[in-house]
């Protein structure tokens, strides 16, 4: 059985949708949530799916072995970032090389690095005029949005999209092709 572990900055609709699609699932399953955020809806997600789900400080993930140690009790096949804000430290990464991904809201190598996520993303998609976006999954290395391209597919942008239009169609993309592609990396 392949395990999961996914880490989560907010809402966790992604890391809910992976949870339901490995459920029940003979080869994969996501153990655990991990947020930096302690208020983070993903976690009480998480909780009612009866996965266990847990939070953290800066201190415990970047300048301690606090969070490498909960992994490496763990031992996941693969790490996903799913909404997850802070940038992954090397120390974790060095312990698990090829075994963390992310999933972008843009085809990087637009609109990829600090501070570009989510909302920050979608406006300036429309702000640019855009004629497509997409989602970006890649591995995860010591910068934001720079490791290798997994996986990419495309939507169309209107020329009236709102941001929030843009969101919507990206949200699509993420619940529909996430799942797949973790599920043919687990499978590799």
């Amino acid at each position: 059985m392949k395990r999961i572990v996914i880490f989560a900055s907010g809402s966790g609709t992604n890391a809910e949708n992976l949870i339901k699609f490995f459920h029940n699932r003979e080869n994969a399953s996501v153990i655990q949530i991990l947020s930096n955020n302690p208020h983070a809806k993903v976690l009480d997600r998480a909780k009612k799916l009866n996965v266990s789900a847990l939070s953290f400080n800066k201190i415990a993930f970047s300048n301690t072995k606090d969070v490498l140690n909960i992994l490496k009790a763990s031992e996941p096949d693969l790490i996903i970032l799913a909404g997850f804000l802070w940038k992954f430290p090397e120390h974790i990464l060095n312990e698990f090389p090829n075994k963390v991904i992310n999933i972008h809201p843009s085809l990087l190598p637009k609109y990829g690095g600090k501070g570009m996520y989510g909302k920050y993303v979608h406006e300036a998609v429309v702000k640019n005029k855009e004629k497509e976006t997409g989602i970006t999954i890649h591995y995860v290395n010591e910068y934001y949005d720079e490791g290798a391209i997994i996986f990419q597919t495309k939507c169309t942008v209107a020329s009236n999209d709102s941001a929030e239009d843009v969101a919507e169609k990206i949200h699509q993309l993420e619940m529909e092709h996430f799942p797949k592609v973790v599920a043919q990396l687990l499978n590799e």
